[in-house]
């Protein structure tokens, strides 16, 4: 790290320490050169996706649209805030974890939707009746008599992008 008063490459850290929530280091460093003292942080960069909208428009992944959508869900239900917010970063890290440039709404749709059926099934039938669109009373009743989502199946997200890896049946 380079010197703010100097312009000395070969600057020191004296002290390192993370803040609460343990996503920055704060560093405080010294210049042996002209013997200033000055502080930097750390902090991770997180990059995001840009969501393609059913439309084709392309917008940049928001986490508060995210969070909005889950917790109308979850509204006047009985599910302690810390379980939506967790919900919603783990959503979040498997959105970041594909390493894409882009990426579908019906992928983060039915990440939310398997969630919120191992969540609370009457969030998750809230969020489905606004996600799918039923147009009318049997679509409801139909999604009501499905069976199960797969709890424990990670690759039946929708890439429709991307082709089935080899080896498995489609």
């Amino acid at each position: 790290m380079w010197c703010p008063f100097c312009s000395f490459t070969e600057t020191k850290v004296i002290d390192s320490r993370l803040n609460q929530e343990g996503n920055t280091t704060r560093r405080r460093r010294f210049c042996p050169r002209c013997e200033g003292r000055f502080t930097t942080y750390e902090r991770l960069e997180e990059v995001m996706p840009v969501v393609i909208k059913k439309d084709g428009r392309r917008e940049d992944f928001s986490r508060d649209k995210l969070k909005s959508g889950i917790e109308h869900a979850c509204s006047k239900l009985a599910i302690p805030a810390e379980k939506i917010d967790d919900t919603i970063d783990r959503i979040q890290k498997r959105v970041q974890s594909f390493g894409l440039k882009e990426i579908p709404t019906k992928t983060i749709g039915q990440m939310v939707m398997k969630a919120l059926h191992e969540l609370d099934k009457v969030a998750y039938i809230r969020f489905a009746s606004v996600y799918r669109d039923f147009k009318d009373v049997d679509e409801f009743v139909n999604e009501l008599q499905a069976p199960e989502l797969p709890v424990s199946d990670e690759n039946a997200l929708l890439f429709p992008f991307a082709a089935p890896p080899e080896n498995t049946p489609s």
